[in-house]
Formats: structure tokens, sequence, C-alpha cells
């Protein structure tokens, strides 16, 4: 029995797991968080007796001066027994309410506690449906590094010209703004507008579709964009800038999808010539592995944006300079991210995991970015092949680094380490691996769109989900890569004599139990490691499937092994 090769790599493997393991011993400090971290990330008895129906928000960016001013309009359903309520506003400064309106006409008392702002309200009958109308102005908050912070975005093209936005994804939130129920768990169920004035020489492009654009006769215009889907507040996104557009009908998997590219004036021959075949490139690929767009009534938009690109509902920000890589560079570096672009893939991924499906805690953001992150994986194997696809993912593990749990506390709106993007993604190419059935695989993504579509849901929901159709509890792994640092170890004990291996995991949560499938060629072969030594005795060949580094390419382990 040949096994020099288990040796080739082990020292390699070794200096990795020592790595690991003072990574890990480094993570001693705890954060402590405020009374504004919880009324931010809690359901707090003033956010919990109201659902969001709609927002109706009306803004007026003043570019030379930084500041706006707007309103929002507010359809809430009374979801609690009647009584004196107290309703939390969230709305960040410097920005600041001058008022609040019920029912357009009775004027609401309210208080201002940090950045949340409580309103009293009268009685409300259960079930009722009522509307306040938020007035607010004021200097904004400024994004330095957009879209990694959040704020307002004013810059100038590249003639320029005047060029606004805002990215408020994450800690920062809606509520930076505008005046808002700024918690993931509560989205405008029957959709929601954007109007935003701007000087006539400029054009405001935002999520949906255009219901109208309005000359003022002041020198300025209005334009009214409207979603008819569930939104998430931070994907509601103003545009501003000397934007020219042109327009595609897709036939997909739920018919004809409306396709609108929105860019600078400037970059229309080229957007022409680039866009149009990357997007239909992707969306073939993301129909086959998650099922149709979700978004077909409020169509689908690429948008030039002064950042680098952010996945806004129906209106996807795109800075990538018209090229292929991330910012011309591979994210894998193995190559095979040079062959497409990354924002327009990653970003229009997350119109699946992030937009269709919506975490309501910020804590379990993994299902957004790993999911996402593994489309990236998905659509290299789609055009690609399935070897290409399993080096793109292997390449992106080099980012992995194991600072912190992906996820944190819940409930004080905090957000876990940046690795749930490629250790998420790994972990779901180990479980699939592990299922070893790609259609089954391909119908549970298909089948979380479906069975979550448009709602918010938890990281146990997405969990217990996989499990299910699976046919496996997969729930100590989920524990291992997503509320952990540890490296799981497999450690091979190998008896020449007796022609054996044995087998276990170590390094892990107690009860880890990722299942193994080891292939090459004609043979095959499926193991279930567990913390307790396992033994089994080797066919002729068998020995080869232990090859060390096509175990660490199929799973997110380190291989330890030993001759006896």
């Amino acid at each position: 029995m040949k096994i020099s090769f288990l040796f080739k790599t082990a020292v390699t493997s070794f200096a990795l797991l020592i790595f690991c393991h003072e990574v890990k011993a480094q993570q001693t400090t705890t954060k402590t968080y405020s009374h504004a971290d919880t009324l931010r990330g809690s359901l707090t008895p003033e956010r919990s007796w109201w659902n969001v129906q709609r927002y109706d928000i009306s803004v007026k960016p003043d570019y030379t001066a930084k500041t706006i001013e707007g309103k929002n309009i507010i359809t809430y359903l009374v979801t609690a027994d009647p009584g004196r309520k107290r309703m939390q506003i969230d709305l960040k400064a410097p920005l600041s309410i001058d008022s609040i309106l019920l029912s357009g006409s009775k004027k609401l008392n309210f208080t201002q506690n940090g950045d949340a702002w409580l309103v009293d309200v009268p009685n409300q009958k259960k079930a009722s449906i009522q509307k306040i109308e938020i007035f607010y102005h004021g200097k904004v908050h400024e994004a330095i590094r957009a879209p990694w912070d959040g704020g307002w975005i004013f810059t100038k093209d590249t003639k320029g010209r005047p060029w606004m936005t805002v990215a408020c994804q994450g800690a920062a939130g809606a509520s930076i703004w505008y005046p808002c129920k700024d918690h993931q768990s509560d989205e405008p169920d029957k959709g929601a507008s954007l109007t935003i004035t701007v000087p006539d020489s400029l054009t405001a492009v935002a999520n949906g579709r255009l219901a109208f654009k309005n000359n003022n006769g002041n020198g300025t215009t209005s334009y009214k964009w409207v979603v008819v889907n569930p939104i998430n507040n931070y994907c509601l996104i103003p545009y501003i800038g000397k934007y020219v557009n042109f327009t595609e009908v897709y036939s997909g998997a739920k018919g004809k999808l409306d396709i609108s590219y929105w860019v600078l004036d400037y970059n229309l021959q080229k957007a022409k010539s680039y866009m149009p075949a990357e997007v239909r490139y992707m969306l073939k690929s993301f129909e086959y592995w998650m099922g149709p767009y979700p978004f077909y009534e409020d169509g689908y938009k690429l948008i030039d944006a002064p950042h680098s690109g952010m996945e806004h509902q129906s209106a996807v920000a795109y800075g990538n300079k018209y090229q292929p890589g991330y910012g011309g560079r591979d994210a894998s570096g193995t190559g095979w991210g040079m062959k497409w672009d990354f924002i327009i893939v990653h970003e229009s991924g997350h119109e699946w995991f992030g937009n269709n499906i919506t975490t309501k805690d910020l804590a379990d953001m993994w299902v957004h970015e790993g999911f996402t992150n593994y489309s990236e994986t998905l659509y290299t194997e789609y055009r690609f092949g399935k070897e290409a696809g399993n080096a793109y993912n292997y390449g992106i593990r080099k980012g992995i680094r194991n600072d912190r749990p992906i996820i944190p506390e819940y409930n004080v709106n905090a957000q876990g380490s940046g690795d749930m993007y490629p250790k998420g993604a790994n972990m779901i190419h180990s479980i699939r691996h592990s299922i070893d059935n790609d259609l089954l695989f391909r119908n549970i993504i298909r089948g979380l769109n479906k069975t979550f579509y448009h709602q918010t849901v938890t990281s146990k929901e997405i969990e217990n989900y996989i499990s299910k159709q699976a046919g496996y509890d997969y729930s100590k792994v989920y524990d291992q890569y997503l509320r952990t640092t540890q490296i799981p170890e497999l450690e091979l004990r190998f008896n020449l004599a007796k022609n054996e291996v044995a087998y276990r995991w170590r390094n892990c949560v107690k009860g880890f139990n990722l299942p193994l499938v080891l292939k090459q060629k004609e043979l095959r072969m499926k193991l279930f490691p567990s913390e307790q030594f396992q033994t089994r005795t080797l066919k002729a060949g068998e020995a080869s499937l232990f090859e060390i580094a096509n175990i660490e390419k199929a799973y997110y382990v380190s291989v330890i092994t030993e001759q006896i």
C-alpha cells in the first residue's frame, strides 16, 4: 500500500493548525454593548405592537450644503391590543425630526432618546391600518469609505458634475438617511415608494418602476419610483446624476423580465457593449441554481454608482469599471474570477439571498453573505464546469481569518466576522460535498428561495431547513463553523500491517458529525467520523482516496496523518 503522499503535506497542515490555534488564542476581548445598541438591535416594546405595511419617502438633497429635507409616510398595521402606545422611530443624528402627523392632521408629541425617537400615539384598534407622516431635515452623515461605511455619498463624475447616492447596509442602517423602524425583521409588506427632487440638469433613479417624472417649474424635477414587493430598509436607495438608460426584455423562468441599465451618459456605448451579456449569463445561472428571479414585478436594474457596488433590490449599484474580476483582480487568485464581472454576479446574487430571504437580526447576516459568496462558485461552475467551481471556492478560502465567530450576540445590532463571506461559502461547499447529490443540493437551494419567498428568517430556520431536506442533522456542523473559530481536524492513523485506517474528528464541538465522501475515478467511500476513532479495512487502491489535498479542497478541514 503506497502512502508516501499522505506525509508530503503533513508538515504544512500542522503549520496551518498552529497558526489557527494562535489566531484563536488571541480572541480575548469581549465587546460591551450599550443601551443604544439594544434600542437599535432589539424589538423593543415600542417596536413590537406595530408592523410596517408601506414606506412612502420623499427627499430633496442639497448637493452644495450636504443637507436633505424630506418626509416618510409610514403605513402600519396595529398588531397588539388597544391602548395608549409609544412608537419607536429611528433616525440618526445629525438628522432631526421636525413634526409627526397621524392620519395627515393630528400632531403627535415625541421625545428623543439618542437615535431613537419615541412617539406618543392615541388608542388604536388592533388590526387597524394607520398612517403617520414624519417630516425631517438636517445635515447628513457622509460616507467616507462607501459602501463599507454608511451614509450619503456626494461626489462628482469625471466631467465634474454632481453625483449622489446612499449606502447604508449593516450597522449604519437605513435610519442614517430616513426615519423608519430600522430593524431587519420588519419590511414594508406592501412595498414602498421613493420620490426624489433634484435639479433639472440631473436624473434621479431608485428601486422598482418609474411612476412619474414631474417638472416642478422652479428648476427642479421630481421622480417617483415604486416597488410592489416587500423590501428591506437598507435597499431603498436614491441615485442622482447625469444618467441615461437603455432597456431589454429577458425571457426568464417566470416569463418576461424587464431589464433596465442606468449609466452616466459618457458610459452609454461602453455599457451597451458590456453589461447585457454579463447580466444574461448571471440570470441564466442563478435561475438554474436558485430559482426564478424574485422580483419580476419590479424588474431588474443595474445602475452606475460612485462606489464598488451594493445589492439594492431591483436597483443594483455597479461600480466595477466595466471590467472582469473585482476592481481588476481575482478574489480567488485562481484565474477563474477574471472571467466574469464580480460586482454583477455577487451583488445580483443578493437578490436571492439578502433581498428575497432577509435575516431578522443583523447577527445572522451569514445567510446573506455566505450563500451569496457561494453563488460565485455556482456561477463559475455553471459557465466553466465543476472543476472550475471547486477551484474558485478553494481559492477564496485564503481570505478566512478565524478572528471571531461568524454569528455574534443577538438583539444588539452586532455584526459578526467578515468570515461570513468566504467561510460561510466554504461551509456550504463542505455540506454540499457531504450530501454528494447535486440534484438534491440544487433543490435545497431553490427550495430555500421558494419556502422563504419574500420573508425574514433566522439562521436556525435556514439551518433546520437544509438538515430536513438533506435527511441529515447538520446542526453541529453549523455550530462548528458559525459559532466557533475552530478548524475541525481529521486525524488519520494508518496501520500498514493490518491495511487499516483509523479516523476521527478533533478540535471540534461536541457531536461534530460532518460526513466525508471521498472519490477518485471509480473509487468511492463515505465516512461518518465522530470524536472517537473508528477503523476501516482498506481495499485495493483505497489509500489513494485519503490524499490530503483533495480532502481539504472539498471540505473546510485540516488533515493530520500518522503511521503506526
